[in-house]
């Protein structure tokens, strides 16, 4: 098998209760950390694939709005 690099971006809705903005966000950056590897040993084994690792590299709120 060859061996690839693949960059995802990905975006998340988090609903959070926090005491204002600036916690909401730092809180939804700080506790959704890396993403675990969900595939199973037979997934690898029928679709012929291994993943190594998976790093996040890029983690920050771009949005916050206050539920009414």
């Amino acid at each position: 098998m060859k061996h690839f690099k693949v960059s995802l971006t990905r975006s998340f809705v988090v609903a959070i209760d926090a005491e204002n903005e600036k916690q909401a966000r730092w809180l939804a950056e700080f506790f959704l950390g890396d993403c675990p590897d969900l595939s199973s040993s037979e997934d690898r084994k029928n679709e012929k694939f291994k993943i190594h690792s998976i790093e996040m590299t890029y983690n920050e709120a771009t949005e916050v709005k206050e539920e009414i």
